[in-house]
This record gives C-alpha cells, sequence and structure tokens, in this order.
C-alpha cells in the first residue's frame, strides 16, 4: 500500500486580537528545547508561519491522529510564548508580513519583489509515494483534470487583508503569481520531466527544482509525488479527506499508466479555469467535469471523483472515510464556508479568527 505524508503551514496568530505574529523563530526554538530530536516543526517563508510535516503513513486513522498531535503540539509551542496556531490558509486580518532570515528567501524577495508580500499563505501539501520517477510523472501527467477537486474540497481562504475576496479558495489566486506556479502540459516521460525543471532552473526566473511549484510535481527529497494545491484545512478530518483522496488519485493514475490508458489530453487553458472555478466557489456552485471539463452541480463531480477513486478507495480500506466526508462538507461547508457563517454570527474578524484557532485543534 503507498505511504501518504502532509505537509501543513499553520498561522501564527495574537491570541486576542486575531492578527498574524512574527514569531516562528521563538516557537521554533521553544520546539527544539523541548523535545532536541524534533524534526516535525519548521519555519516558513515568513515569520507569521509554522510548517509541520507528518511520517509516512499506511493508514488515514494514523495519519490524521498524526496531523491532530502535531496541530496540539504546535498549538502548546506557540502558548508557551504567548500567541496561537490557526488553520487559515489566508490571514483575515490585515498584515505586513515579515520575510524569515534564510538566505534562500532573501533571494527570492530579492528577485519577485512585491509579488513576494503578498504570499503569506497557507498549504497543504499531500505526498504519496512512487516506485519510481517514470511512475510519478506518469501520474503527474494522469493527475492533472481531477486537482481542482481537491481544491474546492479543501478551501479555506475568503477572507485576505480585512476583507472577503469573493473566492473560497483565494489562496489559490495568490500563489498562481509565482512564475512557476499553477497546471502543467503533460510530460510523457521522466526524461522530458527533468529536462523541463532543468529548462526552467536555467533561465534564472527560479533558483532551483524544489522551486517549480507545479500543482502535481516529483518531490526534490522523497520518491514520492506531492500534490500541492489544497488549502491547509480548518479540521483535521478535511485534510485526511484530501490524503485520501491523494493516495487514491495517485493508484488510480498509476493503474492506468500499467494498463496502457493514456492521460485526458485537456490544454493547459482549460485546467487553469477549472482551477479558477475552484478556487472561486468551492462547493457553493458548479464545478467543471474532469472527464469533458464542462460546468456540473459540484456534489455531481463530487460523485464523479469517488467514482473514478472508487477501487483504490476500496482496496485501501478508504472508502467510507471518503464518501462519508464528502457527504459531510456538501453538507455543513468547507472551511470557507464555515468562515463565513461565523463573521456573519459575530460580525468580527477576530472572533472569527479565536473561532478557528479552537476548530484548529478539534475543539
Amino acid at each position: 500500500m503507498r505511504t501518504v505524508g502532509v505537509e501543513e503551514e499553520l498561522l501564527l496568530v495574537d491570541p486576542d486580537s486575531g492578527e498574524p505574529k512574527a514569531l516562528s523563530a521563538a516557537v521554533l526554538a521553544h520546539a527544539a528545547q523541548d523535545d532536541p530530536g524534533q524534526d516535525v516543526f519548521e519555519k516558513e517563508l515568513f515569520g507569521q508561519m509554522l510548517e509541520f510535516a507528518t511520517h509516512p503513513q499506511s493508514e488515514m486513522a494514523a495519519l490524521g491522529a498524526e496531523i491532530v498531535r502535531c496541530r496540539k503540539e504546535a498549538a502548546r509551542h506557540a502558548g508557551e510564548i504567548g500567541c496561537a496556531v490557526a488553520a487559515l490558509a489566508t490571514s483575515p486580518l490585515p498584515v505586513s508580513p515579515s520575510i524569515s532570515v534564510n538566505e534562500r528567501y532573501q533571494w527570492m524577495a530579492e528577485k519577485y519583489g512585491f509579488a513576494t508580500q503578498e504570499q503569506l499563505v497557507c498549504g497543504c501539501h499531500v505526498h504519496v509515494s512512487v516506485e519510481s520517477d517514470e511512475e510519478g510523472v506518469a501520474v503527474v501527467d494522469r493527475l492533472r483534470p481531477w486537482l481542482a477537486l481537491l481544491c474546492a474540497l479543501s478551501a479555506n481562504s475568503p477572507f485576505w487583508q480585512g476583507q472577503d475576496t469573493g473566492y473560497a479558495a483565494y489562496r489559490s489566486r495568490l500563489w498562481m503569481r509565482w512564475p512557476s506556479a499553477g497546471p502543467t502540459e503533460l510530460f510523457g516521460s521522466a526524461e522530458r520531466y527533468h529536462r523541463r525543471v532543468a529548462d526552467m532552473v536555467a533561465t534564472g526566473a527560479i533558483l532551483d527544482e524544489a522551486m517549480a511549484y507545479f500543482d502535481a510535481r516529483l518531490s526534490a527529497r522523497y520518491p514520492t509525488v506531492e500534490i500541492r494545491v489544497a488549502d491547509v484545512c480548518l479540521r483535521a478530518d478535511t485534510a485526511v479527506l484530501v490524503a485520501a483522496l491523494a493516495r487514491a488519485l495517485v493508484e488510480t493514475a498509476a493503474r492506468e499508466w500499467r494498463a496502457g490508458r493514456p492521460p485526458l489530453d485537456h490544454s493547459v487553458s482549460l485546467l487553469k479555469l477549472a482551477a479558477w472555478r475552484a478556487a472561486r466557489s468551492g462547493l457553493e456552485q458548479d464545478l467543471l467535469d474532469p472527464r469533458d471539463m464542462r460546468p456540473r452541480p459540484a456534489a455531481d463531480v463530487m460523485r464523479s471523483l469517488l467514482e473514478h477513486t472508487g477501487d483504490a478507495l476500496t482496496d485501501c480500506g478508504d472508502a467510507a472515510l471518503a464518501e462519508g466526508t464528502v457527504a459531510e462538507l456538501l453538507g455543513r461547508g468547507n472551511g470557507a464556508r464555515e468562515q463565513r457563517l461565523l463573521m456573519d454570527r459575530t460580525g468580527s474578524l477576530p472572533l472569527l479568527v479565536a473561532e478557528c484557532v479552537r476548530h484548529t485543534q478539534g475543539v
């Protein structure tokens, strides 16, 4: 069974005002003092962010337990130095981000200018194991039409800089401002994939292969395909759903490749429109059906996703989890809907953030 690991980026906030706080260095120092051997938490581009990575897991129950544990540990370390963690993909309150002290991040700030300052965004990246680069690229080619649906499910960034953006996943629109971000054309082979990335690095527009910010890519560090389209999820069970579906999509794609079935040859232009549609409305309106790129009700398109991955979900023991959590999200709404309902109820962005801090820890 393929293993799955999750990386989550969390927002560090003032527990009273809800404003982001540039305290990641202090939180990391506290974590290191508390557990000198810890390798879970890392710094990110901005001091207002904290990242953690789970270990590779085969069972979704174990992965979910580790996500919850890491969130609680992050909250404990943050609380010790006077802040809190929130699984919010953008800051609802205005913020001037502080670049972390890091040579790589300084290079990015100088290279990309103001666009870098807009990237205080928190994502959820899923790593799924693959047997080889050749299998990995075959998977990447076949994942392309389905990835926008993971964005719709995870959408958790309706507010940015004090405003309702009108989007469910505004993070993805900000992320697309990196020059290497977004959907890709078909690669066809590992050799062509690596040549394309090398050509991109040779332009000088990106620093190295780790800055090829494709929606799905071969990991530069692990024998995995890394899927990078999801917002950090407000609730841990949504993150587990994204991971389960990501694994099922990878397994389904690998089976199609082994059976000699070609990938759907949708253009990058259509894939970008599908991603925009998912980011704009999440689960509230029509989505583009990956099979023919035509608009259909979100519930129908999610059924298509569950049907497409059905055999893999069943074989991994994840069918009930996926079907149940998708049904819950279609009923209660994703993080974006929950945030807007909180705003309607409280009329206050600081109170909204405070509630999201509680939801981050499962309270």
